[in-house]
C-alpha cells in the first residue's frame, strides 16, 4: 500500500516537472510567442462553447507555442490555424486593416465600391447579399445573389470574406476589378471606381396606398448610428399621420447588437427582445423599457439575406406579436460575437454567446419563418417598395390598406 502511494506521488511529481518544462514560462516567450497565447487566452475566456468543438483546448495551445513562429506573419497564420480547430466561422482573426475596416463600417462610413458581401450557403463562394444605393456597385447593375468570383488578379476561393471586403475597400478615386456572376451566365469584368461610401443606416418614403398613409423605412444595416435615425424619421412620419408602418430587413445582414435591441425598443412597450445563452447555460433576458414610439400596426418585410441582430429584431417583433413579417425564411445566424483587440492593432471577433427569441426559438441555421410567405426573385433597390416589388405589396396588404 505504501509502495503503491509513494509510486503515485513520483508519478504525479513527473508529469507536474514535464509541464513546467515543456513549455517555457512566459517571460520566456517572444513577442510572436506572446501574441499567440494573448490570442490562445482572450478565446479560453470568452469563447462560448466550453467544449471548444470537444477537443483539448490546453493541448492546442501547446502544440502551437512549440512551432516555429518567427515572425508576426506566423504568429497570425499560428493563430488562424488554431481558430479553425474550432470549425466554427465567425470567430476569426482580424488583421490590423481587416480591424480597422469593421471599425470603420459599424461607425458609418468607409471608402470603397459599396457591397455587402456573405459566403453563399452550401458553399464557399462569396456572394452578394446587397449593393448599397447610390454606390458605384449599385451604379454598376451588381445585383443581390451575385458571386464575386475574382477581385483584381485574386480568386476569391483564395480569400476570407474579410480579406474579400478589405480588398474591395481602398482610397477614393483609385480602381478596382471585380469578375462577377449573375447565375449561370459567363463571368464578367466590371471596374468600379472606390468612392466615400455614406452608410446611411435608414431609408424613409412617404407612401400613399388606396389614399392612406404608409411610413415606408428601408434598415440596411445596425450601425451606431441606426436607431437615432430610425427615432427620427418614425417621429416625422407619426407627424404626417401615418396609418402604419413597413420596415424593411430584406438583405440586412447585422450589425450591432445592441443597436437591434434598442430599435426593438422604440416599437415594443413591453415583453422580452431576446434572450442570450452564454458558456455556462446562463440566460440573460434583454426586455423593453417602456419606452415604444409608436402603436400603429407595423410589417416587417424579410428574406435569406436578413441576418444575425436583424433576426433577433424580427424575432422579437414576431414572438410578442407587434408585428407581422412577410417574405422568405431569414438567414439563420444565432450567434454573437464581440471584439477583443490584440497588438499591433490586430484583434478578434470571438462568438461569445448564442440568441434565442422571446418564444425560445434557436434559429441558428433555421432561420426564422415569415407569418405569410412570399416568395420573390431578386430585384434591384430601385424597385425595392414598387408596384415590382411582389413582397412590398403583399405588405401593403397585411396592413389592411392595400387591394
Amino acid at each position: 500500500m505504501r509502495a503503491s502511494f509513494w509510486f503515485g506521488w513520483i508519478l504525479s511529481l513527473q508529469v507536474a516537472l514535464f509541464w513546467l518544462w515543456g513549455v517555457p514560462s512566459a517571460a520566456a516567450f517572444t513577442p510572436e510567442q506572446q501574441l499567440v497565447l494573448q490570442a490562445w487566452r482572450t478565446i479560453n475566456q470568452a469563447y462560448y462553447d466550453n467544449d471548444f468543438n470537444h477537443q483539448n483546448w490546453w493541448l492546442v495551445r501547446d502544440r502551437t507555442l512549440k512551432q516555429q513562429i518567427p515572425n508576426e506573419e506566423a504568429a497570425y497564420g499560428a493563430i488562424t490555424k488554431m481558430i479553425a480547430t474550432l470549425d466554427e466561422p465567425f470567430t476569426r482573426l482580424l488583421r490590423p486593416e481587416q480591424y480597422r475596416s469593421l471599425q470603420v463600417n459599424t461607425a458609418g462610413e468607409l471608402s470603397g465600391v459599396g457591397l455587402q458581401i456573405g459566403i453563399k450557403a452550401g458553399s464557399d463562394a462569396i456572394e452578394v447579399i446587397a449593393p448599397i444605393a447610390g454606390s458605384p456597385a449599385a451604379q454598376a447593375g451588381i445585383l443581390p445573389h451575385d458571386i464575386i468570383v475574382q477581385i483584381d488578379a485574386t480568386p476569391t476561393s483564395e480569400l476570407t470574406l474579410d480579406t474579400a471586403a478589405v480588398k474591395m475597400r481602398g482610397a477614393t478615386g483609385t480602381n478596382v476589378s471585380l469578375m462577377v456572376q449573375t447565375g449561370d451566365n459567363p463571368p464578367r469584368e466590371t471596374i468600379l471606381v472606390r468612392q466615400k461610401i455614406e452608410l446611411n443606416p435608414v431609408t424613409a418614403e412617404l407612401h400613399t396606398e388606396n389614399g392612406r398613409k404608409i411610413g415606408y423605412l428601408r434598415l440596411a444595416q445596425f450601425s451606431a448610428k441606426a436607431a437615432q435615425e430610425l427615432a427620427d424619421k418614425i417621429a416625422s412620419f407619426k407627424q404626417q399621420g401615418v396609418a402604419g408602418y413597413i420596415l424593411d430587413l430584406r438583405n440586412n445582414p447585422g450589425g450591432l447588437v445592441q443597436s437591434g435591441v434598442e430599435i426593438a425598443r422604440q416599437w415594443l412597450n413591453e415583453g422580452t427582445i431576446v434572450y442570450t445563452v452564454d458558456r455556462r447555460g446562463a440566460i440573460d433576458a434583454i426586455e423593453a423599457t417602456g419606452t415604444a414610439l409608436t402603436d400603429a400596426p407595423l410589417v416587417i418585410l424579410v428574406n435569406e439575406g436578413t441576418a444575425s441582430a436583424s433576426e433577433i429584431l424580427a424575432g422579437a417583433l414576431q414572438d410578442n406579436g407587434r408585428a407581422t413579417l412577410v417574405g422568405t425564411k431569414t438567414f439563420g445566424k444565432g450567434l454573437i460575437q464581440s471584439l477583443f483587440d490584440l497588438p499591433n492593432g490586430s484583434g478578434l471577433a470571438i462568438t461569445v454567446a448564442k440568441y434565442e427569441t422571446p418564444n425560445h426559438h434557436d434559429i441558428h441555421k433555421l432561420g426564422i419563418t415569415p407569418d405569410r410567405v412570399i416568395p420573390t426573385p431578386p430585384i434591384s433597390i430601385e424597385a425595392a417598395a414598387t408596384d415590382k416589388d411582389t413582397q412590398y405589396l403583399a405588405a401593403v396588404k397585411e396592413l389592411g390598406v392595400g387591394s
